[in-house]
């Protein structure tokens, strides 16, 4: 990094101290000490200003919840700062003349605050990359692995199909994967153009260059690229004109060998308001989903993001094994329930326990309450198995009928508030010692058993569906 002359050097201490003083009207003391007041002016790196924090898990927390304000800030204060990276300089608050010892967090550009005015298409079309987001930090499990693998390969030189569609629901991995192709493409060969950007963001480009009447540029900047990424491309349906311009920037790049890699929330076949034309180019390569997290994904991913905060909070294995239980919905919300199990760690000085992560997700784990009943669970796992749904009450002890209810008062602990008595006693009046030798049964069973695994995860996101 090269810090400018001692002028412009000047006039950024002058706007920084704006931009504080802004701050400190905007957010209480409390947020402002705890959150803001660390930041420390490092210096400019072209249109980005660069802010240096003390740990890892502060930078994470700025660029989620304050990094949008920051940047509309510098915006008003000067014009031409288009964006803010976050680097980690440990125990320092002296602003040092090198490179920053860690990835920035790039943040930017942003949309354009203070009633300044949209400027005309320019080279900056790409949306920037989140230097978490590599293959190195993605946790796989059955779930996702087939779409993991396939984005490594199509990471490699020469993949062997184009292109590749990444599917799944929301906060599941498919930007975290996109991101990770990225990084992997530019450090095998810097001089690869790679892309990425959102549909609505290629949709908002397009808009602009015709206003502008610049659409020749707009198609020789896409063009250009050899790795074309669109994010969230069923942002795109119903809207006939970016449609058109997608599929013809598609075909170009195809025709050239440019690898393309576009993700959704559902597959081609099911995107409606798309053209029949662009979902069967987009199901032309390879298409995978990814799926609903299991357990033990879930847990898996928090271990992982647990040793982020190591040095600042040490998660206990007990709640890191009740959050995977209880936050079932995505990976986004599951990393956050984290983060602010430790964020209260930290500032109120209150020790990590199932107690407190109970307390403090309070209103999180009301909103994912259960409410399957034991009645559900046996009406379906009967059904699975095709078996009475009085055998779950019966006394019979033959395997076709003992491992479905084992099956089911599994499924009923893990999914209802019931006691084991409770459950018991909807089992046909069982002892709560027959319900935990079923349970431990069945743990046992899902670490050798696949098919067994799978059929319980099938059918609790049916309940839970």
């Amino acid at each position: 990094m090269h810090l400018h002359s001692k002028s412009v050097t000047y006039d950024l201490d002058e706007h920084w101290s704006q931009v504080q003083g802004l701050l400190r009207t905007e957010f209480d003391d409390t947020a402002y000490r705890t959150w803001l007041a660390p930041l420390d002016l490092i210096g400019l790196e072209g249109d980005r200003v660069l802010l240096g924090v003390p740990t890892r898990f502060l930078r994470d927390w700025v660029a989620a919840h304050y990094a949008d304000r920051i940047r509309a800030l510098w915006r008003c204060v000067n014009p031409r700062v288009c964006g803010i990276a976050l680097t980690v300089k440990p125990g320092s608050s002296v602003r040092p003349a090198g490179v920053a010892a860690t990835a920035p967090t790039l943040l930017g550009p942003a949309p354009a605050p203070c009633d300044a005015a949209p400027q005309p298409l320019d080279g900056d079309i790409g949306a920037p990359l989140d230097p978490r987001f590599t293959f190195d930090n993605f946790v796989v499990g059955k779930s996702n692995n087939l779409a993991f693998a396939a984005a490594r390969r199509v990471a490699a030189p020469e993949p062997p199909f184009n292109p590749l569609f990444l599917y799944g629901g929301v906060g599941l991995g498919k930007t975290h994967l996109m991101h990770a192709i990225a990084w992997q493409i530019r450090a095998q060969n810097p001089r690869r153009k790679v892309v990425y950007l959102s549909a609505e963001k290629f949709m908002y480009q397009f808009i602009k260059a015709l206003r502008f009447k610049d659409t020749m540029s707009f198609k020789e900047l896409f063009r250009s690229a050899d790795v074309l990424m669109v994010d969230d491309v069923q942002f795109i349906g119903g809207k006939e004109s970016t449609q058109e311009e997608f599929f013809h920037t598609f075909n170009a790049l195809a025709d050239r060998g440019r690898q393309i890699v576009v993700s959704s929330d559902r597959s081609p076949a099911e995107l409606t308001g798309l053209e029949e034309r662009i979902r069967s180019r987009l199901g032309w390569g390879l298409v995978a989903d990814i799926q609903p997290t299991t357990y033990e994904l879930r847990l898996g991913i928090l271990q992982s993001k647990a040793q982020e905060f190591v040095r600042e909070a040490r998660v206990p294995d007990n709640v890191l094994a009740f959050l995977a239980h209880r936050i079932t919905s995505n990976v986004r919300e599951l990393e956050g329930a984290l983060n602010r199990v430790v964020a209260q760690a930290i500032l109120v000085g209150r020790a990590i326990t199932l107690e407190m992560a109970q307390d403090v997700l309070r209103d999180l784990l009301r909103a994912h309450e259960r409410r399957v009943t034991i009645e559900d669970i046996q009406k379906l796992v009967a059904e699975h198995y095709r078996i009475r749904i009085a055998d779950m009450h019966s006394a019979r002890r033959a395997r076709a009928v003992a491992r479905p209810r084992q099956v089911a008062m599994y499924l009923a602990k893990q999914l209802t508030p019931r006691s084991l008595p409770e459950i018991g006693r909807k089992f046909g009046g069982r002892d709560h010692t027959t319900v935990m030798h079923a349970i431990r049964k069945i743990e046992e069973l899902r670490s050798t058993d696949p098919v067994l695994s799978e059929d319980i995860e099938a059918l609790r996101r049916l309940l839970q569906g």
